[in-house]
């Protein structure tokens, strides 16, 4: 059962990371098309996403050390040494910006929810791009790790 999950949910992950990335891509096209309520909705379908994201992940790196005894899976050492570096110089800033994210979205969040749209506004110029980062390059990792170079 763990060696299906180890190498199944990778796969999920990503989906649900696309899908994060298409619907923070509608909300922002939403609120600036003057459309609220389908933002509103859009940006809570995004966090929802990206909880079942951080839900699924998590059990992903419990499945692989049950199953292999490592919490991540390496990068390929016979990868091109190019691939390697462009590898890690995504993995790291994604790695470090991904934990912010749900403070930064939980915060918009809030502030939106309270009718705070001035401070929701300042605070999304900088959570929004980050949240949008981390969604792209958390393919980008997968892709690399699972489909390019296995």
């Amino acid at each position: 059962m763990w060696d299906a999950l180890a190498s199944y949910l990778p796969h999920l992950n990503a989906a649900l990371n696309i899908t994060a990335t298409v619907l923070l891509a509608m909300g922002l096209w939403n609120i600036k098309n003057g459309r609220a309520k389908q933002h509103k909705k859009l940006m809570v379908n995004a966090f929802l996403v990206s909880i079942a994201f951080l839900g699924c992940y998590l059990f992903h790196k419990l499945a692989l050390f049950q199953s292999t005894g490592q919490w991540n899976k390496p990068f390929p050492t016979d990868a091109p040494k190019a691939a390697r570096i462009t590898y890690f110089s995504i993995l790291v800033p994604h790695i470090l910006l991904a934990i912010s994210v749900p403070v930064l979205a939980m915060r918009a969040i809030y502030l939106a929810k309270n009718g705070r749209i001035v401070a929701h506004k300042k605070w999304v110029r900088y959570a929004f791009p980050i949240w949008m980062y981390v969604s792209v390059t958390g393919v980008l990792v997968y892709l690399m790790l699972y489909q390019l170079y296995t």
